[in-house]
């Protein structure tokens, strides 16, 4: 695409009601990239009618799923297609390095493809008949699309997270507007120009852009949306189901983390050294389930302590263009100015910064920051208890399994959680007692479309990705018949 100013509604690019327009920024260079379409309050009316008039009377809910498929497909072939140039985009847009970038198109692509082939089977499963206790009745529950869904998305994976919702949403046979991160909006107009070349029919799928006041929040209270799916923060999160709650409204959340990592002291030292830095540094730490919270045993703590802070010094940081760079500059400025404000918050609060949390020398322009480890934390500080979103390992020891599992636990999230040991029964058993949805041994923040995605307690309400993500956006209806041709003999004797 070679302009952004226009919103995606009802099959065609249309100007904003109101005609605004805001800048979205390089991270890396601070320059403008493009000029973006503001939505307002009545461009999303306009485009949730549209939506519920595809869904209310149009064919996308009622043809086969083999036919919806067909068009999922389509829309994953034309994002293989610009994989290179979408992923420069994400560069661009959000500064995460170009493999990354790569890595995630990719997997937007095949997110499409996992989805077409649940539309595939859609029709034969559909519907199950269901024992009842009276033969003069028979029944079947049947799944059927929600309706109109909202979807809110953050800016850490701006692509990719639009298709975890999109993708199951479209096999459903649901109708969408999709609201991305005012912070990171490109690629989601790109995903409506793909989606469009690749057959949508006018309606289904709309994308507006904006902010949260003037649009993120008419779209989830809107009377005409069925649905609501939300990633991001949670007091976000926390008002949209304020919102759905008057209407009653069906609704997904994937909110905030701060996941622990325990390593034992059986673990090898140089794949604790791997997965700890990735499970915090993948993406510059801008991850809902970031292991941030790393926990040690006491037995490992000093040589795990020392090869991590060989092995930051090293880390290439720099533009996500450039080859060999693992991290990029944070997202913006007020993402760069929370994280600043959260490390000088753990030093007030008597945690020691071993090393990074300042600007790498050299870089005077950009969101860089180098990444910082904490130590010797207080376990009721605030870097501690609450998620920064950034390239900070906040670190604590522990004693023995009961201790670990506790200080895993102590948390009002639980998004996630990472277990690494030479004791592999060790290992599953901890894995058990975690009190998160998402749970990793000897690894850290692998995703595959095929495994449920979602967090326990104040991580979000409902399962993303998989089967999971797919019945999002369906509800089960009874059709209960009488068999017999007698009247059933209540009134009637």
């Amino acid at each position: 695409m070679t302009a952004y100013d226009k919103l995606y509604i009802d099959g065609q690019w249309v100007t904003p009601v109101r005609g605004g327009t805001f800048d979205t920024i390089d991270p890396c260079s601070e320059a403008v990239i493009a000029t973006v379409a503001a939505a307002t309050e009545e461009d999303v009316d306009i485009a949730v009618k549209a939506a519920r008039r595809a869904f209310d009377e149009g064919e996308w809910p009622h043809l086969p799923g083999t036919q919806r498929a067909a068009v999922l497909r389509r829309i994953a072939q034309g994002i293989r297609e610009r994989v290179q140039a979408l992923a420069e985009i994400e560069v661009r847009d959000n500064g995460k390095p170009l493999p990354e970038a790569i890595w995630d198109i990719e997997d937007t692509a095949g997110c499409f493809d996992f989805y077409a082939d649940m539309a595939d089977n859609f029709d034969a499963t559909r519907e199950k008949p269901v024992a009842l206790g009276d033969e003069s009745f028979s029944s079947v529950a049947r799944q059927e699309p929600v309706g109109v869904a909202g979807a809110i998305i953050p800016w850490n994976f701006p692509m990719l997270m639009a298709s975890w919702k999109v993708a199951p949403a479209l096999a459903a046979g649901c109708s969408v507007v999709l609201k991305p991160s005012e912070v990171t909006p490109l690629t989601a107009l790109e995903l409506a120009d793909i989606a469009h070349r690749a057959g949508v029919p006018a309606g289904v799928f709309n994308v507006i852009t904006g902010f949260g006041k003037e649009a993120g929040a008419p779209l989830t209270a809107h009377p005409g949306v069925d649905k609501l799916a939300f990633t991001g923060s949670v007091p976000t999160g926390s008002a949209i189901m304020q919102t759905a709650a008057r209407d009653i409204r069906n609704l997904s959340l994937e909110l905030g983390g701060k996941s622990p990592f325990v390593v034992f002291d059986d673990s090898d030292l140089e794949a604790a050294v791997e997965w700890i830095m990735f499970g915090i540094f993948w993406n510059k730490g801008e991850v809902c389930s970031a292991t941030s919270r790393l926990l040690v045993q006491e037995g490992l703590y000093q040589p795990l302590m020392d090869r991590l802070v060989e092995e930051i010094d090293k880390l290439p940081i720099g533009n996500g263009m450039d080859e060999g760079v693992l991290l990029g500059p944070l997202v913006n400025k007020t993402q760069y100015d929370k994280v600043l404000a959260a490390i000088a918050r753990g030093q007030e609060e008597g945690a020691r910064l071993l090393v990074g949390g300042e600007r790498p020398a050299g870089m005077d322009k950009g969101y860089f920051l180098k990444p910082a480890i904490f130590v010797d934390v207080p376990e009721e500080s605030w870097v501690w208890q609450e998620e920064i979103f950034g390239p900070v390992l906040c670190v604590r020891t522990f004693k023995d399994e009961h201790e670990a599992v506790r200080l895993a636990n102590a948390s009002r999230f639980g998004l996630a959680a990472a277990v690494m040991s030479g004791d592999d029964e060790r290992a599953e058993r901890v894995a058990r007692r975690f009190r998160a949805g998402i749970v990793w041994i000897n690894c850290s923040q692998p995703t595959f479309t095929e495994a449920p995605w979602g967090g326990y307690k104040q991580s979000g309400i409902g399962r993303e990705l998989g089967e999971w993500g797919f019945h999002n956006y369906l509800e089960t209806k009874q059709i209960t018949r009488y068999d017999s041709q007698k009247p059933w003999g209540w009134y009637l004797k």
